[in-house]
């Protein structure tokens, strides 16, 4: 039987730190509204919410500048274009979305 390889605290703490990157990216893609609300189970969108998730990634990314592997750092970078650009994508569907007309009594 194999004996199992210990785990060492850089490893962990880059799993870890991937783990909390993951859980603001999820975060941010409920409020984006693409992917359904566990809770719920509905999609939701909340446009101020979901700048708000961005905005702490994008600060946790400033906070740890220099200090990440070049793994992390890359998890990071890729999953905040990703974000950035969804939320680019929803504004801009909300904005296109005409206002609802009402009718006319005939």
């Amino acid at each position: 039987m194999a004996e199992a390889q210990a785990v060492t605290d850089e490893q962990k703490n880059e799993f870890l730190f991937m783990q909390l990157v993951f859980m603001f990216q999820s975060a941010a893609m409920q409020h984006l509204g693409k992917v359904k609300n566990p809770l719920t189970d509905r999609i939701e969108r909340d446009l101020d919410q979901a700048r708000h998730t961005i905005d702490v990634l994008g600060m946790l990314e400033g906070k740890t500048r220099g200090n990440l592997s070049p793994q992390e750092k890359q998890f990071l970078e890729h999953a905040l274009y990703e974000l950035r650009m969804d939320f680019v994508d929803e504004t801009r569907k909300s904005q296109e979305q005409p206002e609802e007309k009402k009718e006319e009594p005939s």
